[in-house]
């Protein structure tokens, strides 16, 4: 990929993906991203690395194809920044889009990678939505093709979601709720895949028919898989006093305000909240590093 765009940053780019540090599908290694993921071929592993402004993909598994191919897409090169105006709504929004021009908003078109973990998400801390992902991967992931860091796993299919035994899910301490979130959509995973017949705002709809998906679970698919510039995930527990925190001082903002506060930039709030995420003040801690358990809706 040479000739990218100088002030893409490969890590913000692909941040979004990444579930801690120990991530098992995602690290950074000897100065390369490294990712797994699934694909219509099968599993692969994704080496990406960056010199003198081009961007070098490196690829192997049964998906290396489709997975080597998709990366532009992942790192934002269907996004369209320059399409967005900040104006002057808000002085804050406009200096963090001057800023930040690096800044790009990646689509996978893999749905089943995001959604796995954003189940895995509801209702519980962020520590905690980890650590099952750690297990659930390590339990019943492939290992990674190809030369990858060790201990990396590719997140696991649809039909082996369907196979884990109970003793296996108490094993990975994940509760019932979630577990039969997760199985109901293990079950149609096959509609739940980006594509011509399957945009943003529809598979939204699809996510939230499904009982156990709701809507801040959808928006946080579609956030990754089809790179939605204007979804927000609504019901996200420190979300709302971000953002509100940000272009109003104030530390109690509840969804609704929110959404209003972004109003404005209604097509692109997505983007926006991506910006305060990168270098919007941040709102002093009173309370728990993380949220509750039970304190984020789905």
């Amino acid at each position: 990929m040479p000739g990218w765009d100088l002030d893409l940053d490969l890590a913000r780019a692909l941040a979004p993906h990444r579930r801690g540090s120990a991530d098992p599908a995602m690290c950074v290694s000897d100065g390369a991203l490294w990712r797994t993921t699934s694909t219509a071929d099968g599993p692969a592993t994704v080496r990406i690395t960056r010199q003198s402004g081009a961007v070098r993909i490196e690829a192997w598994g049964p998906g290396a194809g489709c997975a080597g191919a998709a990366v532009p897409g992942w790192l934002g090169a269907d996004d369209r920044p320059e399409e967005f105006r900040p104006g002057d709504a808000h002085p804050l929004v406009t200096e963090l889009h001057r800023t930040h021009p690096g800044l790009r908003l990646g689509r996978t078109g893999r749905a089943w990678d995001a959604l796995l973990p954003a189940v895995l998400e509801q209702k519980v801390t962020t520590a905690e939505a980890y650590r099952v992902f750690r297990e659930l991967c390590r339990l019943a992931g492939e290992p990674a093709p190809g030369p990858a860091p060790a201990g990396m796993r590719v997140v696991p299919s649809a039909r082996r979601v369907l196979e884990v035994t109970d003793w296996e899910w108490h094993r990975c301490g994940l509760d019932g709720a979630r577990r039969r979130a997760l199985r109901a959509v293990a079950t149609v995973a096959h509609r739940l895949e980006p594509g011509e017949d399957c945009d943003s705002a529809v598979l939204q709809r699809r996510l939230c028919s499904i009982p156990g998906i709701g809507v801040w679970t959808a928006a946080e698919v579609v956030q990754r898989a089809c790179g939605d510039p204007d979804a927000v995930s609504v019901g996200d527990y420190h979300l709302k006093n971000t953002v509100g925190f940000a272009l109003t001082g104030r530390r109690d903002t509840d969804d609704a305000g929110m959404l209003e506060l972004l109003e404005p930039w209604r097509g692109h709030r997505q983007r926006v909240v991506r910006l305060i995420l990168a270098g919007g003040p941040r709102r002093p801690r009173r309370g728990p590093r993380f949220a509750p358990v039970d304190n984020r809706r789905i």
